[in-house]
């Protein structure tokens, strides 16, 4: 005796806001990303704490606003974008993603959800720092006898959203490219850390061909010079259409590139 099992095509897809939520969820509700929040946390007060530090000895020293959220957003862009990484990677590793892709079939719509996950992270790790940066400017104003500088462009803070955005996009496409997670962190930390600040400046300051070169590769130079109308040198320029198509080259390279060929990669792979 046979039966025949149907399956029920009625019942409603799950709702994508709710695969964002559970995306969200896979971030920080680890062991792993409550210390990462704390790390950042206590590294957000360091540098909010020196930079206090410095200008409550040295009185001829000013900050604005602007200035304070910059700051207050550099902690954030050096630790989180791991997030980035681990929310695509740490599937892969932990094989995870054959309950994921279980539940949902549609790898299209999870590489999505994740996408959309990332960028939310990334934008409140904004409101975060802006809100440190406002606690910063009023402590500011307490203990120095200047005055408190509240002028913060809103140029200004969409292009430092716009970068941290980047941040966190290159990131998850370089996770989705290597699904392995020490490889996606070494190769966002070497491209947008060690060789920005470590390696290419000396080039910049010795060789002609590259500081003709770098920009078309390097993300935090060409959104720069758009940005500021200066070099990395600081030499001034008339920012033209040849330099926002600089920045349209490295966003391709480092973001559209990698993330393409990385969802291709996990349409296609097979899970085990």
């Amino acid at each position: 005796m046979s039966t025949t099992t149907t399956i029920d095509l009625s019942r409603p897809a799950i709702p994508f806001g709710r695969e964002v939520r559970v995306e969200l969820r896979k971030m920080i509700d680890t062991r792993g990303g409550v210390w990462l929040f704390a790390l950042t946390g206590i590294f957000i007060l360091l540098a909010m704490g020196l930079t206090l530090l410095v200008l409550g000895l040295n009185s001829d020293s000013t900050i604005t606003a602007g200035g304070f959220a910059e700051v207050m957003a550099l902690p954030v862009s050096i630790l989180l974008p791991v997030f980035a990484i681990l929310i695509v990677s740490s599937e892969w590793s932990q094989r995870t993603h054959l309950t994921t892709f279980t539940l949902q079939p549609n790898r299209t719509r999870v590489v999505l959800a994740k996408f959309v996950a990332v960028s939310l992270l990334a934008l409140a790790t904004m409101v975060i720092a802006i809100a440190f940066g406002v606690l910063g400017n009023v402590l500011y104003g307490v203990i120095t006898p200047n005055e408190v500088v509240w002028n913060v462009p809103v140029s200004d803070l969409a292009w430092t959203v716009f970068q941290q955005l980047l941040f966190f996009w290159m990131a998850f496409a370089l996770a989705l490219l290597l699904l392995n997670t020490p490889a996606a962190i070494a190769v966002f930390y070497v491209a947008a850390l060690i060789l920005p600040f470590m390696v290419y400046p000396v080039l910049l300051a010795l060789f002609d061909w590259a500081r003709d070169l770098l920009p078309w590769i390097q993300i935090d130079y060409a959104v720069m010079m758009v940005r500021e109308g200066t070099t990395f040198l600081g030499d001034p320029i008339d920012v033209g259409p040849i330099d926002y198509l600089r920045m349209a080259v490295t966003i391709v390279l480092w973001i559209v590139i990698p993330g393409t060929l990385g969802f291709l990669r996990v349409r296609s792979t097979e899970v085990k």
